[in-house]
Formats: structure tokens, sequence, C-alpha cells
């Protein structure tokens, strides 16, 4: 006997893409939230897809998720929007219901607060952590065009040359540094999963090794992945994968917004077939990393262990970040107590950060001071007894 309430695979993918609509929809204003889904019954039922079956599963939130799967994506979408860097206005609630001013007050500019810096710096080893992607470069449409402008570049390797260097990004270790062509830096690419010492010439022993590759073994899962999410997200105008050999990222740069809920859909559907790969969000990308425990924030640690600094007091890192992967490199420079976080943002975000710059040209202003400090005399810096800290 025929089961007539079975559903033939196609039917199946073709619900699988009705729920995808679906999650777009419902991020449109162009139709009220609860029309989507009768809309949908009605398509279904002329495409031959039992209405049952498709309002339960749209009801659901998705394909395969269930009504966690639809709450995961609906909570994605948000934060999607609220991680936008074309918004004017914070999306991100502060702590405390504190307006700008406020924030501003807690996290002051380091530009502003340049003596001050110093003077808690005195008598330490800087050294200093660089984010690439909207610190030491813009925010771009194409990811493979953030391009540093020469003057950064000149900065930096001046940087380089008077404190150690690391340039910490999520982007492949290659891939960074094609865009700063600075081989006296250490690079940690892969959010620190790919670890790199700086080329010195006549140095034949650590500075050309690879220091740290924690998460090798999920390369082949890596890269299937890559090889799946690229055919799935061709469906969704403007979005781009890249493989950034010890994670992946998903572009939404370009991406409609009204199509934000379907590429989220996208992703957590493969995603739930690789329960050793976890997914997080940075500035209008979607980040997927091994399930292991490290981050920036471990990379800063290896980094200063690396440099002989693992137990320190004399040491003063600085780490500047704009993304929420930062976060983590902001957390641990708290939790040691020592030197500080600089988020670079133009609006107010929860942040362990301690002051703030407001883009790449602040930045390159700042390193370019800390740079010219150093060159002058001992003798110049202010008193420890006349800052206020």
């Amino acid at each position: 006997m025929t089961n007539q309430n079975a559903v033939a695979p196609d039917a199946e993918t073709r619900i699988d893409k009705l729920i995808s609509v679906a999650m777009s929809m419902s991020n449109s204003r162009l139709l009220p939230g609860a029309a989507v889904p009768e809309s949908l019954a009605v398509l279904g039922a002329f495409l031959g897809i039992p209405q049952k079956k498709l309002m339960k599963r749209i009801e659901d939130g998705g394909a395969k998720g269930g009504a966690k799967g639809g709450a995961k994506v609906h909570a994605l979408v948000d934060s999607m929007r609220a991680s936008s860097p074309s918004r004017v206005k914070s999306t991100i609630p502060i702590p405390g219901n504190q307006d700008q001013s406020s924030w501003i007050l807690h996290h002051p500019s380091a530009l502003d607060k340049f003596e001050q810096i110093i003077c808690r710096s005195k008598g330490k080893q800087i050294v200093a952590f660089l984010d690439y992607d909207g610190t030491l470069s813009p925010i771009v449409p194409d990811p493979d065009k953030a391009f540093m402008t020469k003057k950064m570049r000149a900065t930096v390797k001046d940087i380089a040359r008077n404190f150690p260097t690391a340039i910490v990004s999520g982007r492949c270790r290659d891939k960074v540094y094609n865009f700063v062509k600075l081989p006296e830096l250490y690079y940690a690419g892969s959010h620190g999963m790919d670890i790199k010492g700086p080329s010195r010439r006549g140095h034949s022993e650590r500075g050309n090794q690879i220091l740290c590759q924690p998460a090798s073994k999920f390369l082949p899962m890596i890269n299937e992945v890559y090889k799946i999410l690229l055919e799935k997200t061709k469906s969704v105008p403007g979005a781009k994968v890249e493989n950034n050999k010890f994670c992946l990222s998903v572009h939404f740069r370009c991406v409609d917004e009204k199509s934000w809920g379907a590429l989220a859909e996208e992703v957590r559907l493969v995603l739930n077939e690789y329960p050793k790969l976890r997914l997080t969000q940075g500035r209008k990308v979607l980040e997927i990393r091994p399930t292991i425990k490290w981050d920036k924030g471990k990379a800063l640690e290896f980094l200063l262990e690396s440099l002989g600094y693992e137990n320190s007091k004399d040491v003063f890192p600085i780490y500047i970040g704009d993304d929420r992967t930062d976060e983590d490199a902001f957390k641990v420079l708290s939790s040691r107590g020592q030197g500080m976080g600089i988020l670079v943002s133009r609006v107010p975000k929860e942040t362990d950060a301690c002051y703030t710059l407001q883009d790449p040209t602040e930045v390159e202003q700042f390193l370019r001071r800390l740079v010219e400090r150093k060159r002058k005399s001992s003798d110049t810096l202010p008193k420890v007894d006349n800052c206020r800290l």
C-alpha cells in the first residue's frame, strides 16, 4: 500500500528551497510576517507539496532544524544586522543603557589619551598586535581588494623596527602577508590558528618556521565544507565564500539585507552536518571555525610566551582591532592586567577594550605617534608623577 503522506525526495528539496524563501521574505518589509506562511502554502500547493507538511516546517522555523533551528536563524539575522558597519546608529545594546557620550567617557580616544598611555607603558616593552581588515585597511565591498595605504604600510614598518609586532587576522596567513608584505612581522592568520615568525636574513632557525598550527587535523573537513558552501551560496546574490585555510568566511557585504535570512539558513543547514565546526560572526561576515579552544586571545598569549614575556611584568601589549573576534584578545589583556585593547569603531559597542579609534586613519596616526615618541630621548617622556592614570 502506498503511503499517501510520504513526500518524494525532490519534494523535500523543494520544501527546503521554500523555507529559504520564507526566511528571506520574513526579513522583508514588503510583506507582513504573518502573511508569509500562508502565501508560501499557496505556492507549495501549486507545486504539489502537501500543505500541512509545508506549513509545519515553516512554523518550526526551518528545514531539518525544528523550532530551535528557526530561532537560531532569526537570532543570527538579528546579529548580522547589528554588526552592519553601514548603520549610522549603534544597534548593539550598551550595558546600563549608556548613551554615546557616556560610552565615550568610559572608552576615550587613544589619540586624546596618548600621554596617559605613554605613562602607563613607561619602562616596559611595548608589543604591538594589529588586526588587518577594518584596522589597517578599510572595510571594502570586495575582500580581495582590502589594500592598506602606502602611508599605513610605512608606519607599520616603522612600528616593527621599534617594537615586536604581529598581525592577527581571521584571514589566511598567506593572504594577509600578501597584503602587508613586511617580512619582519609575526603573522597570525585564521584567527590565530596559523602563526609564523618573521623572516630574517642570515637566520635559518626559528624565524622561518611555523610556530603554531593547532587546527591542522581539521584541514580536510574545512576544505570539504568550503566546496559545499560554494555551491549552496550560489543562490544568494552577492555572497562570497573565502577559504582562510583553518577557517572559512562567508561574506555578506554585498548581499541585499532581504536575503540575509536565506543565507544564514543555507550556512546553518550545512553546519548541522559538521558538529566539530562552529559559527561565529564578524563585521559583515559569518565565520566558520573548528570547535577547539583557540582564538585571537590564545594567539596573543602564545606570541607573548614565544617572545619571552609569558610571566613578565615588564611588557605592555597593545592590541588594536575592530571586530568581535578581537574581543577575545581584549579580554586576555584585561584579565592579565597588562597593556590595553583599542577598539576601532565609530559607534558604541560592548567591548573589553580600554580605548577607541574611529578608523584606519586614526590607527595610522596613533601608531605614528608611538614611533615618534620611541625615537625621542627618554628624557622627554612625561614623568609618571605628572600623569593622571
